[in-house]
């Protein structure tokens, strides 16, 4: 039961954060920035600098997490991801923020739907570590090896 639930929950986040790649990725990354910078939290050069490479990042995050590549190690990266974004929304929107989202790209205003939503998926990355955790504890005491999940 426990590899059936990792498996699911695995897919879920590779594929909303190689969907949140793509829809970066197919607009000039100028409009992602707009869309960091409205936040207000960082310096331009910083501003830049995340639009460049966050949809990479998120590409290649969400391809190892399908391919289920290092899942101990990268479920924490992405929980970590997770909580930034959320907590960084959840600040700006009771901030009275009436900003984009910039979740999916361009065009998606932060609300409580957005909240809800990335809440979800950043408690659906926490339980993946635990669940990562787990399986990796188990069969790495069993086979002395780390498990493909």
């Amino acid at each position: 039961m426990i590899r059936r639930v990792t498996l699911a929950l695995r897919l879920l986040l590779g594929a909303v954060f190689v969907y949140a790649a793509y829809t970066k990725l197919r607009q000039s990354w100028l409009l992602f920035a707009l869309s960091i910078d409205s936040y207000q939290l960082l310096p331009e050069w910083a501003v830049f600098a995340l639009a460049r490479t966050l949809p990479a990042l998120e590409l290649a995050l969400g391809v190892l997490l399908i391919a289920g590549v290092w899942l101990r190690y990268l479920s924490i990266v992405a929980a970590a991801i997770l909580a930034l974004f959320f907590s960084v929304m959840v600040v700006s929107y009771f901030r009275g923020a009436g900003i984009d989202c910039g979740c999916f790209g361009v065009g998606e205003p932060l609300s409580v739907r957005t909240l809800l939503r990335d809440g979800v998926l950043l408690a659906a990355a926490l339980a993946l570590v635990v669940l990562a955790r787990r399986a990796f504890g188990s069969e790495l005491s069993a086979s002395g090896q780390e498990p493909r999940v």
